[in-house]
């Protein structure tokens, strides 16, 4: 779908996603790529180009073509991120799968993309079966780099294409030193030419309603998050980055590795669970120039380590003197900025809406954090805000140049005085997908003819210059009451978190009434002693706390505790559809 966008997007050097590769490729041929933060070797950018160009080699062998599915199974390491990128600079689409989900549903997924390759961490290989993925013609080793399944498929051509692993090799490097005689140089590096519109990723969505659906994204839609992510300097040459969101998910693929690799980034790939005492070490140890995660990670620093500090007598005392306050504030933002390494220049956070008490207080002590706005169907960016300018209870601004959005207005959600019209956020501009694959049902109900794309997200558009973006609620989850009330479950479980002893919370609705769904934080019940019988009266003070903050049609008529966290998605949101 061809959207006019206002330039320089449209023109040199940003109009070829590919050719920004190659020279960012080329420039920075010296400088530090990629490192493992397990193993701790890295590899330059012009040792990442020359791998690329022999997995160019061995597409070229192997029969693939332009246009032919590829897909990608493993952690965040740099042989993830090397197949990642010669796939798409080969002109061949990726498929990522995210390591986390079942095995069953990668088998689906790699069944689903039509993939012909896989590439395939052995520790989640080992849980397919290759006999029941009858499109792929091999399955690379991320760990040893070699073929560890084959087929003989009749290639496109009508000539068979028989792929022996040691055949395949002995010839992969002969063409190699033939085709580069003198070693790989950077004036070696180049890229073809290809439309914008071609499809360069399958990104297969984690959502909650049970269904995922494989977005198609172009050369273009990925253009336009990475020449945004330039133009605003979120990283530059000879900057750092620690990825430790899964590639794998549209967020950290764009933020963590096509907009830093675009510019000579050095990028550390944590390529472990990010628990907390691993993050903090390693933030201290890469101190990264940006850091780029989810709100989980700042509402537990905040519930962990904040709240037990400023809820302690003398230090509340502290807080309600003028003057005094600012001195405290002070100190719990250099310990905030201390504990993510202290050399970044912002905090983006992304992937779900952040707690508004926890984003409150972080704005209140002036810590440098924004709240950016996407989905995977936008490669993933809608709107961001520098944290300067960012206004809180917001997601920031739509993209200048590359984004536009409007309301759909719902007639049942009457605006706030002097506010804008609330109803289902449109979006429409460079970001926005061809489509989902091989699903043009879901396609045709997501996109409108004109290229709006309907988010299923529920707010208003303000100013400033009437681009920032509010949002309530996902659509889906609003419950609307017998006497005709909307209610957005979000905005109840955001208070809910913060109370004592609640780990995470959902509101459901049941027989008319509003039920909280709680799961509690185990190590405040242990270590505070709490029985059966203490735990239920924690949380019945709970809800009466929550009931005086919401409004008479959002009271909560019971809470029932969930012995068991909820099953979440691999980018770890609640899969709410098992909990109605």
């Amino acid at each position: 779908m061809n959207y006019r966008f206002e330039e320089p997007y449209n023109e040199a050097p940003y109009n070829d996603l590919l050719k920004i590769y190659s020279t960012s490729f080329a420039d920075n041929f010296s400088l530090p790529a990629l490192t493992d933060y397990v193993t701790g070797k890295t590899i330059s950018y012009g040792d990442m180009a020359r791998r690329i160009a022999r997995l160019h080699l061995f597409f070229e062998l192997a029969g693939i073509q332009q246009g032919d599915k590829i897909a990608l199974l493993g952690r965040n390491t740099p042989n993830w991120v090397i197949a990642f990128m010669a796939t798409v600079t080969y002109g061949a689409v990726i498929v990522p799968v995210l390591n986390d989900f079942s095995p069953a549903d990668a088998q689906n997924i790699i069944n689903h993309s039509d993939a012909v390759m896989l590439f395939a961490a052995d520790g989640l290989f080992k849980f397919l079966n290759f006999d029941e993925l009858p499109a792929l013609r091999a399955v690379v080793s991320l760990d040893s780099r070699t073929v560890v399944a084959e087929r003989q498929p009749v290639a496109t051509n009508g000539n068979k294409a028989p792929l022996s692993h040691k055949s395949i090799v002995a010839s992969l490097t002969r063409r190699f030193r033939k085709r580069y005689p003198d070693g790989f140089r950077a004036d070696h590096i180049s890229y073809p030419e290809l439309p914008g519109d071609s499809t360069a990723i399958i990104n297969y969505t984690s959502g909650t309603t049970g269904f995922s659906k494989g977005v198609m994204l172009s050369l273009d839609n990925l253009r336009g998050n990475v020449v945004f992510g330039i133009r605003s300097n979120l990283h530059y040459q000879g900057s750092r980055a620690l990825s430790f969101l899964p590639l794998a998910h549209a967020y950290g693929c764009a933020f963590d590795m096509l907009v830093p690799l675009a510019v000579g980034t050095h990028v550390t790939l944590l390529g472990k669970l990010p628990t907390p005492a691993l993050l903090t070490k390693a933030m201290k140890q890469v101190r990264p120039s940006l850091i780029v995660c989810v709100p989980l990670i700042l509402e537990k620093i905040y519930r962990k380590l904040i709240v037990p500090m400023i809820t302690k007598n003398p230090v509340r005392w502290v807080l309600a003197v003028p003057m005094l306050d600012k001195a405290v504030y002070s100190l719990i933002r250099a310990k905030l900025v201390d504990a993510f390494g202290g050399a970044f220049e912002e905090v983006i956070v992304g992937g779900a809406p952040l707690n508004r008490e926890v984003e409150e207080f972080l704005h209140r002590i002036k810590f440098p954090f924004t709240v950016g706005y996407g989905m995977t169907e936008c490669g993933p960016l809608i709107s961001y805000s520098p944290w300067r300018r960012f206004k809180p209870g917001s997601a920031g601004r739509t993209l200048s140049g590359i984004m536009e959005a409007r309301i759909l207005a719902d007639d049942t959600l009457p605006a706030e005085a002097g506010e804008p019209q609330q109803g289902e956020i449109l979006v429409r501009g460079l970001n926005v997908m061809k489509g989902y694959y091989k699903n043009p049902e879901a396609t045709e109900a997501a996109l409108e003819e004109d290229g709006w794309l309907h988010t299923g997200d529920m707010g208003r558009i303000g100013e400033p210059n009437n681009r920032t973006i509010y949002i309530r609620g996902r659509y889906k989850t609003m419950i609307l009451t017998a006497n005709g009330q909307n209610i957005y479950p979000e905005e109840i479980e955001s208070k809910l978190s913060n109370m004592p002893y609640i780990n995470e919370c959902l509101v459901v609705e049941r027989s008319g009434h509003l039920v909280a769904l709680c799961h509690p934080d185990m190590e405040q019940v242990e270590r505070d002693g709490l029985d059966e019988e203490g735990l239920k009266a924690a949380m019945e003070a709970n809800r009466d706390g929550l009931n005086r903050l919401v409004g008479p049609y959002e009271q909560i008529q019971h809470i029932e505790i969930m012995p068991e966290e909820f099953e979440k998605t691999p980018k770890r949101s609640i899969r709410r559809f098992l909990y109605k």
